[in-house]
């Protein structure tokens, strides 16, 4: 049976908490320092609380300790770790060698998509190494996910949704050297995502204040059964600073895409226990995106660039005319009063203004510049379905049959949850007889339907009742169950444990540059360890890196430009320019990628 875990992100508890209710299987979550998003940091008193939340429901959650450390930091971060360990988190998801060279708890480690886990090779050492799972790099075909499986066992955990770098994750060095917001310290600056004017080698302005670096959201969801069959278990949601409103309808989309896949065959199942109702229809295009994409699930295609580092929303429809104050659209149906709504004007640039009224297909905006005849409208705020999601938007319930028999001096409750925990509570009576036993038992089944905010659905089967008992009484079995019932999955509850064992097992290289990212003499003795013999060490360190960002995406071949892939004639350097910032371009065509230098 093939487990498979829709992960969520958490920004805080409440956030954790409703990725959970509306169907996340886990969630990863930051904790005070270390986490590869230094806005979204939390307590550990709230972290516990979310895995005890979590785990009534066999859900998991995973610490985010990812950013590279540097010697003075290395204690305190392996005492957060073993902290994590002692307050229930089920993994830690690390991207810091010197990790592995510490005597930690026996927590699994998740090796961080910033370890550049892209080629099968690497992805297997890090696999004997002693991580259990492996976040893989965004940019992966589905065949080259395959070709990791083949030789590997290790855990594949794949983004499926959410914001994607333009660089190889843990790759980019544009934040750190421009504006000293190291990416690998949790704090980018997303510098990717200005404007750029882009130049030939002659000075000539070839395009102008667009946001060439900045990619569309990734969008996997049309490709959930292809990416199980090339080894992915884990499905992961990208967005630990997106809101909780984000969140939720996210993850209940990618709950339905899942839930419908494990349907329709026996070889698979959740990770977590419980059934999910909404009460909303989610969608995707409906939360912040920038329009989406598979990027290079199939292979190189074009259309990758977002053309804004905004949320573009869903597209609506396209301005058949205008006046003064408002404009004729040929599909206005959706819109209301209050809704946002942006689109890009004649030069590309994206313009956003608030809907005043909405009569037909006529539409007052705030504002009418920059909108002309033909412009495409796009949503990205729906009043109405942002009020739904500010509510009580789900309900998570983990279903029990209970079977309640009524002697004529106890009563014997049974119930199991589907999860094998079975509790068998035996309560004694000495009631007189009730004159409607029939209304009796719909009256105790009745009241043990009353679950409310607890965890559980009961489905009852009661035996024919000839006692009567008052609904106070019925109540207090119903909660006595409950709260056995509770204890006992909690009892039943057990986490994945692993030990790293120190090896010599050989590296994939024997030199690393600074792109492996070590600023700590315990990642150095864990390379030396394995093997390695010249080590560079890390920006974060001092090193002048000599190249900026590393890239799969390819300005040429977006713009149509590639002499390899399409027969565009061959051009001279490329330059992208913001402000004082000049940066040249670097293509190798036999790899076919790109790479950013400071010029």
């Amino acid at each position: 049976m093939k487990v498979i875990e829709l992960l969520s992100p958490a920004k805080n508890r409440e956030s954790g908490e409703a990725a959970i209710n509306h169907g996340a299987d886990a969630v990863y979550i930051g904790g005070s320092r270390f986490g590869a998003r230094e806005a979204a940091g939390n307590s550990f008193t709230d972290i516990e609380l979310l895995c005890e939340y979590a785990h009534r429901y066999y859900a998991k959650v995973y610490l985010t300790l990812n950013t590279i450390l540097c010697d003075s930091e290395l204690e305190q971060a392996r005492k957060m770790l073993v902290r994590a360990y002692n307050i229930g988190c089920d993994a830690v998801i690390v991207q810091d060698m010197a990790l592995l060279e510490m005597d930690l708890p026996p927590i699994p480690l998740f090796a961080s998509t910033q370890t550049d886990n892209y080629l099968p090779e690497k992805v297997k050492f890090l696999q004997d190494v002693g991580f259990e799972r492996v976040i893989l790099a965004r940019e992966l075909s589905l065949q080259q996910i395959a070709e990791i499986r083949k030789s590997t066992t290790v855990e594949l955990e794949s983004f499926v949704h959410g914001s994607v770098c333009v660089s190889y994750s843990g790759r980019c060095y544009l934040s750190e050297v421009l504006s000293g917001r190291s990416a690998n310290r949790g704090c980018c600056a997303q510098l990717c995502r200005l404007p750029f004017d882009l130049y030939d080698d002659k000075g000539v302005k070839i395009v102008g204040g667009k946001h060439l670096l900045s990619i569309k959201d990734l969008n996997m969801s049309g490709y959930l059964e292809n990416l199980i069959a090339a080894g992915v278990t884990s499905f992961k949601i990208e967005g630990r600073l997106k809101d909780i409103a984000y969140v939720k309808n996210i993850t209940a989309y990618y709950r339905k895409c899942i839930d419908k896949i494990l349907s329709k065959s026996d070889g698979y199942k959740k990770s977590s226990s419980g059934n999910v109702d909404l009460f909303f229809e989610p969608d995707v295009e409906k939360s912040f995106s920038r329009g989406f994409t598979t990027y290079f699930a199939e292979g190189r295609t074009q259309g990758l660039n977002a053309g804004t580092a905004k949320s573009l929303g869903k597209f609506c429809g396209t301005v058949e005319s205008i006046n003064k104050r408002s404009f004729v659209m040929d599909n206005a149906d959706s819109l209301v009063n209050g809704d946002g709504i942006c689109f890009f004007d004649s030069s590309g640039k994206l313009f956003g203004v608030r809907v005043n009224s909405v009569n037909e297909n006529t539409i007052t905006p705030l504002s009418m510049a920059n909108i002309s005849t033909g412009t495409k409208i796009f949503r990205n705020s729906d009043r109405l379905f942002d009020k739904k999601l500010a509510g009580k938007s789900a309900v998570r319930k983990i279903h029990a049959n209970v079977s309640i028999e009524i002697s004529e001096s106890v009563i014997r409750i049974k119930a199991n949850d589907g999860d094998g925990v079975d509790v068998d509570i035996v309560i004694p009576h000495s009631s007189e007889k009730t004159i409607d036993s029939d209304k009796m038992q719909k009256t105790i089944i009745e009241q043990f339907g009353k679950t409310g905010n607890d965890i559980f659905d009961f489905r009852i089967e009661c035996s024919d009742c000839e006692y009567f008992f008052p609904i106070s009484v019925i109540n207090e079995w119903r909660r006595q169950l409950i709260r056995f019932l509770t204890v006992e999955r909690q009892a039943r509850y057990k986490r994945k444990e692993s030990k790293i064992v120190p090896s010599d097992i050989a590296y994939i290289a024997d030199e690393v540059d600074f792109t492996a990212n070590v600023s700590n003499s315990l990642a150095e003795r864990f390379y030396r360890r394995h093997r390695v013999w010249k080590i560079e060490k890390s920006v974060e360190s001092g090193i002048v890196p000599k190249r900026l960002m590393y890239n799969r995406y390819c300005i040429k071949f977006e713009l149509g430009m590639c002499p390899v892939k399409q027969d565009a004639p061959q051009s001279g350097d490329l330059f992208l320019r913001y402000a004082d910032k000049k940066l040249k371009l670097i293509f190798d065509c036999k790899k076919c990628e790109m790479s950013l230098k400071f010029f």
